[in-house]
């Protein structure tokens, strides 16, 4: 019995040991705890809203009301080259919010009861987040605040490295052609969390991630690949800029004009410290859709133009081919001529097609290696097309 607890002290000792090694390394890499980093590794993408810190952005008073219109769905759709039911859809592609909206009425609102998801649940964007900055930026274009031309170390002179890395642009970052060398390579198991993506999306001081992260891939400008520190990069300036939140700003100016419902969220690194503008936006499934009509009715919503025109024509015209072959430009996904595309990891897209006046919202939890998102575009253009 001795040699038992003496077997289990020393086991003890051990654990705690290695528990707080671990906590102090996560500090030195600024990583939450422990706990918390699993917590954040293993939860389903609808979950992770509040896994960490955020700043809370405010509704509209007024919101614009969305009108309804009984429909219903196709019975059946083309999926991957056969007929299956639309709610074999759903549940395949790990559906938990889906909503059409045709002429400004809502045609068809899907919500998965299995998981709790109701009209106002809070749910994540992911690169949706992506667009929402690139808005902010056309705002402070349009207000004369920066130019894409405008050079990153211009703002930040003590991140200069004499290197191709003083020479991005805000038009490069826009369009994914910075060279920066942050992978997307999505990380898997435990092992995942040391590459570059992981680190930027869990850690607690992104100025660290940035003086750390500096190295090229390539020169700007000669290499489009799709990479989200390029999206950061963006939120850091526009934080600069401003000399205010992320959040703040888009409250004012974006969010509440566009008649929103209810309040959203967008995680940071800490409470007070910077938005992680690459991935974290967190909203209901109809105001999401609300910033599908505001860019679809060319910027405005009513009789006011939140979006200037001219940003509307920079994110719908393609400006480099990435993924699948699909055209990009400015935060923007072009999957078919004329359609813009908000997409965002895990299954989540905000589909436009203006030529129609159709707003497609679907928000997932696919898994990381999902290869959904080709299959429910191409879905959403057929239903937008109807």
């Amino acid at each position: 019995m001795r040699n038992l607890l003496k077997v289990l002290r020393v086991l003890g000792i051990g654990f705690l040991a290695l528990a707080l090694s671990l906590t102090v390394f996560l500090k030195v890499v600024h990583y939450p705890n422990p706990i918390a980093a699993i917590r954040l590794g293993l939860a389903p993408a609808s979950k992770t809203p509040t896994l960490m810190p955020w700043h809370t952005i405010a509704p509209a008073t007024k919101p614009i009301p969305l009108s309804t219109s009984a429909a219903t769905p196709p019975a059946t759709i083309d999926f991957r080259g056969k007929q299956i039911s639309w709610q074999e859809f759903l549940d395949t592609t790990d559906t938990n919010a889906y909503l059409i909206i045709r002429n400004g009425v809502i045609t068809y609102e899907y919500y998965n009861a299995k998981n709790k998801i109701t009209a106002s649940s809070q749910l994540p964007s992911y690169s949706m987040a992506k667009t929402m900055t690139s808005l902010i930026i056309g705002q402070l274009i349009s207000q004369g605040k920066l130019k894409e031309s405008d050079k990153f170390v211009d703002f930040f002179p003590q991140w200069k490295t004499g290197t191709t890395f003083d020479q991005v642009t805000i038009q490069s970052l826009l369009d994914m052609e910075s060279g920066v060398g942050v992978s997307d390579n999505y990380p898997s198991g435990v092992t995942g969390w040391g590459v570059g993506i992981a680190q930027m999306y869990a850690t607690t001081d992104l100025n660290w991630f940035i003086t750390h992260n500096r190295k090229m891939f390539e020169a700007p400008n000669t290499k489009p690949e799709y990479r989200s520190v390029n999206t950061q990069m963006l939120g850091l300036i526009i934080q600069k800029v401003l000399g205010t939140t992320v959040s703040s700003y888009f409250q004012k100016n974006i969010w509440q004009p566009a008649g929103t419902e209810f309040a959203a969220t967008w995680n940071v690194d800490r409470i007070g410290g910077h938005e992680k503008t690459f991935c974290c936006f967190n909203a209901s499934a109809r105001d999401y859709a609300r910033i599908g009509l505001m860019l679809n009715n060319n910027g405005m919503v009513g009789a006011n133009q939140v979006i200037p025109k001219d940003w509307i024509k920079r994110i719908s015209a393609p400006a480099v081919k990435l993924d699948w072959n699909w055209g990009y430009s400015a935060q923007v996904w072009h999957p078919y001529p004329g359609i813009n595309l908000a997409m965002g990891l895990h299954g989540q897209q905000i589909f436009m097609n203006p030529a129609t006046h159709t707003v497609i919202v679907k928000l997932s939890d696919n898994p990381t290696s999902d290869t959904f998102q080709q299959d429910a575009a191409k879905v959403a253009y057929a239903l937008s097309q109807k």
